[in-house]
């Protein structure tokens, strides 16, 4: 299904407006809405975990299919260099470095 060249200008103007909607309320209300320190910890936690899950799913996954074992290993690589608290030009070099040296053995 594609939409119309109105269609699609509709949309983006629904989603810009939406967005700036949702910024704009999160300035204005941020003094107004004191949060317990449990509700922040949550929300705190909850954003790791759906940072983790996009992160472990852009690894494992490629499309529908499996995205081999040297992305695997290579991000594998990079956060325990991250955890080690690597500098960042270390860890992107060291990550590529694991994926393309397994991936030039013939490793998935």
């Amino acid at each position: 299904m594609t939409l119309a060249p109105t269609g699609l200008w509709i949309s983006i103007a629904v989603l810009a407006l939406g967005t700036f909607g949702f910024r704009f309320a999160g300035v204005t209300l941020r003094s107004r809405i004191t949060l317990s320190p449990q509700v922040l910890q949550g929300l705190t936690a909850a954003s790791v975990i759906l940072l983790m899950a996009l992160v472990a799913t852009a690894t494992i996954f490629e499309g529908q299919a499996f995205a081999g074992a040297s992305r695997v290993t290579g991000v594998a690589v990079g956060g325990v260099l991250a955890w080690r608290r690597a500098p960042f030009v270390v860890v992107v070099l060291a990550a590529a470095g694991v994926t393309a040296g397994l991936r030039w053995c013939g490793v998935g």
